[in-house]
């Protein structure tokens, strides 16, 4: 496999991994309004990289079937939301619920929160592993380029999801050391499912539009369910509001300028 394709698919878990080195640097919590900062910014990079680097190939791909042209990519998108709402139907969401009873609570919102972050990256890593395979096909209308700046932009929002992910850990109590490791590790499975989504796209060519396109609705998913609900809740959500359009402007820059 071409190297720049393996350092494509590090990128994003490099971003995981510098985001959940932050617990050596800020306090034992993250302010609320940073939190709002950092979760805002995180959904405009998604919403913009599920437009410009998943939806549009997709369709673009797709221009061949003429007026039907938009058939893959509402498919796609609709398959991804519903994988993405069938296992937070079977596994925790990321906010968790601090009234957890029993001796071993802490362990169990600790246990839960590396899961439901861990599973959510999923998306992210199958959405660079989707680019990569279009560029490997050369007929999806994606170039390197294009598919570079969807890395990037994943890692960027990666680096405020590991803090999020590392800085609660650390506030229940868990060591600094351990809590930057498992912040680490709940990004591995980004390069893992790349790798295993460029592998599978590679005997189904035909269908890369729907792959493209159901990345996109499972990384939207994470945005309406998860991102916009904990940047927009409470006081200072216009702080959040801000960040997400800060998030959307660089993703768009980055993928119209590389792509």
């Amino acid at each position: 496999m071409n190297i720049n394709i393996l350092v494509g698919l590090l990128i994003p878990f490099i971003g995981t991994t510098l985001g959940a080195a932050m617990v050596f640097i800020l306090k034992n919590e993250i302010s609320d309004k940073l939190q709002k900062l950092l979760t805002g910014f995180a959904a405009g990079v998604m919403v913009a990289a599920s437009f410009w680097s998943l939806l549009s190939p997709a369709l673009e791909s797709s221009k061949h079937m003429g007026k039907l042209a938009f058939l893959p990519a509402a498919i796609g998108f609709l398959l991804g939301t519903g994988f993405l709402l069938f296992l937070d139907m079977v596994t925790p969401h990321m906010h968790m619920d601090k009234q957890d009873e029993g001796p071993n609570s802490k362990f169990k919102r600790t246990t839960k929160l590396i899961l439901a972050v861990t599973l959510h990256n999923i998306p992210e890593g199958m959405a660079v592993g989707v680019v990569y395979a279009g560029v490997i096909s050369e007929n999806a209308g994606i170039s390197a380029a294009g598919a570079l700046a969807l890395a990037l932009g994943i890692a960027i929002q990666n680096f405020p999801e590991g803090a999020i992910v590392s800085m609660p850990l650390l506030s229940e109590g868990m060591p600094k050391s351990k809590t930057f490791i498992w912040g680490m590790l709940s990004g591995i499975v980004e390069p893992i499912a790349g790798l295993i989504t460029i592998i599978a796209a590679g005997f189904v060519v035909p269908v890369m539009p729907y792959f493209l396109s159901f990345a996109a609705g499972a990384m939207m998913y994470v945005v309406v369910e998860e991102l916009i609900p904990e940047m927009s809740e409470g006081k200072h959500s216009n702080l959040g509001t801000i960040a997400f359009s800060l998030g959307f402007v660089l993703m768009m820059v980055l993928d119209v300028s590389l792509g």
